[in-house]
């Protein structure tokens, strides 16, 4: 399955996306540690990045949560 068709199954917008994999680049250390640096964020990754900004994120993490996940 390309990641095209994987974003249309989750319903996720590619902006949306994108904007989750530099959440993930930025917030690496403080929320993503203990995975990979070069990990493929994909559609289905999504709800996790959220989860680990708003457990990890601060309030700027908290509130881009909220804006890649609603």
């Amino acid at each position: 399955m390309n990641r095209q068709q994987n974003q249309q199954d989750v319903g996720l917008k590619p902006e949306k996306l994108a904007l989750a994999r530099q959440a993930f680049r930025e917030f690496h250390a403080q929320c993503f540690w203990f995975m990979r640096m070069d990990a493929e964020i994909e559609a289905d990754d999504v709800p996790y990045i959220c989860e680990r900004l708003r457990a990890d994120g601060g309030r700027r993490g908290f509130f881009l949560a909220a804006e890649i996940c609603h």
